[in-house]
């Protein structure tokens, strides 16, 4: 697995949105300014992974979840079980991701 997709949080930048997903930078590039908070995710080497939202207040509220290799797309599966997030593309600059909920 690539190292640099552990050495970032990864920001979801919504103004750079397209039909195949969410686009998502590190959080070391330069990220526009706005009102609305912006998602965030982080992954470790060990298949633990971290998924951060706005909270009622705007705080971030962090999600546990683990993550695996599905044939090359990353399935990040939070512990309530409740949706999955996968990312379908990726590179050192942006991760392409696709959310869904799960039944």
């Amino acid at each position: 697995m690539e190292r640099w997709l552990f050495e970032t949080t990864w920001v979801h930048v919504f103004e750079e949105d397209t039909a195949d997903g969410a686009v998502y930078r590190s959080e070391n590039d330069v990220i526009p300014l706005s009102r609305r908070p912006r998602e965030r995710l982080s992954l470790d080497p060990d298949g633990s992974a971290r998924l951060y939202a706005a909270g009622p207040d705007d705080r971030f509220v962090e999600r546990r979840a683990t993550w695996k290799d599905e044939r090359g797309t990353l399935v990040i599966v939070p512990d309530t079980g409740d949706m999955e997030v996968r990312i379908i593309d990726r590179s050192p600059s942006r991760l392409i991701v696709r959310k869904a909920r799960r039944p």
